[in-house]
């Protein structure tokens, strides 16, 4: 199985147990050795080997789990990466990722949240992040620009990211965040493809951009659980400034929007789960075309890239943007064994999305359409997998991960 729902798989099968080693029973083995196996749009092929380690507290509650790997790709050779997820509590958890490949591409990303139960009055998380990857693709700026059009660039990101949220209610909460990033983009280097440098040399963000985006967003948020979410709602409006180094006079750009995620199960097995996010940019000032909203890929972030499975990351940039997805999480199997609960499901869906220049076009108009299935392996109540399959107008996309797409 893929990577994601193999490090679930190792959930299961890693689970405390009272019999001495034993090679024939994979329970008792210090680790267990999950399979890579990854096909992504941008990525190209991956293939690897992950021997997880998952630690259990008293009561057999996941709350660690270490999980190196050692991984080769067709286009940066070997490499290695090293995940610690910690969970402490419900309330508070952190998490470090880092690696490496022989060519171009390097990584760290660390977490660390508290709060995200908003029992108490305040909430906070920081995270350090820094990439540098070789696959990044760019189709120009516009709705309808030509999978032909397509470049590659490598890009450079390191980023600093504080939010702190005040809990009015368990509902209701008011949250400041603050962004500061540097951002280079240079020329590509996978062979076959044009590097950006070469097919559109004067778009905005080639070179080095460093970028101060403070953010102000009111939160109503009545999910039953942040992770694995049954029912309930969570809608956030925002608005934000960019400036160049946090300055007026530096300004690149303002934003305004909301995203709303929406959760119902009206059988037990059974979660619908819908999402839908409108951005718009009021106001731009030379700012670079990796700013601008964007759609494609797998994930969802509230002001940033949006889900749309049947293309790859980054498919789209506009001006504005509008996408919404649903999807039916339907639990086909449940396994009870050492201590860990899995869940696996089948989860059919369709995301719709566009980009658009002025904000009196309609964002209902010539959407961009995706029906796709995705399975998944859940080991509550903090670890998602998934593996998801979109088709959409340019063929099929394959996308892994940890943790639910919205």
């Amino acid at each position: 199985m893929l990577a994601a729902a193999g490090l679930i798989g190792a959930a299961h099968a890693a689970a405390p147990s009272r019999h001495s080693f034993n090679w024939l029973d994979p329970a008792s083995w210090p680790a267990i050795p999950v399979p890579n196996i990854s096909v992504d749009p941008t990525n190209g092929v991956t293939v690897g080997l992950i021997p997880t380690l998952l630690q259990h507290d008293s009561r057999g509650r996941i709350v660690r789990i270490v999980a190196p790997d050692i991984v080769h790709n067709d286009e940066f050779g070997w490499g290695g990466h090293m995940r610690i997820l910690n969970f402490p509590s419900a309330d508070r958890q952190w998490s470090v990722v880092a690696g490496v490949m022989q060519r171009v591409q390097s990584k760290l990303d660390a977490i660390y949240e508290t709060g995200l139960l908003r029992t108490r009055r305040w909430s906070q998380s920081t995270e350090l992040y820094y990439e540098r990857s070789g696959t990044e693709r760019f189709f120009g700026i516009g709705d309808e620009t030509a999978y032909a059009a397509q470049s590659v660039y490598t890009g450079q990101t390191l980023r600093l990211q504080r939010r702190l949220g005040w809990n009015l209610t368990h509902a209701w909460q008011v949250a400041g965040t603050l962004i500061v990033q540097k951002v280079r983009v240079s020329a590509g280097q996978l062979p076959g493809i044009v590097s950006i440098t070469n097919r559109f040399p004067s778009v905005l963000g080639i070179g080095t951009t460093h970028e101060v985006l403070e953010r102000v967003s009111v939160t109503y948020d009545t999910r039953n659980d942040i992770t694995v979410p049954t029912h309930g709602a969570d809608v956030v409006v925002y608005g934000g400034a960019a400036s160049r180094n946090g300055a007026l006079d530096g300004s690149l750009f303002t934003e305004a929007g909301v995203d709303g995620r929406f959760y119902w199960s009206p059988t037990r097995t059974l979660t619908i789960a819908a999402h839908c996010d409108l951005r718009y940019m009021p106001s731009l000032h030379e700012a670079p075309f990796w700013a601008l909203s964007s759609i494609g890929g797998d994930r969802s972030v509230v002001g940033g890239p949006q889900t749309l499975r049947g293309f790859g990351a980054g498919r789209f940039y506009g001006r504005d943007a509008f996408v919404a997805n649903l999807e039916f999480r339907q639990s086909v199997a449940t396994l009870n064994a050492l201590g860990t609960r899995l869940t696996l499901q089948v989860a059919p869906f369709y995301d719709t999305g566009r980009v658009f220049s002025r904000a009196a076009t309609v964002p209902l108009d010539k959407l961009h359409n995706v029906l796709g299935v995705g399975f998944r392996g859940i080991a509550a109540p903090f670890i998602v997998g998934y593996v998801d399959v979109g088709y959409g107008s340019e063929g099929a996309a394959v996308f892994t991960g940890i943790n639910y797409p919205f």
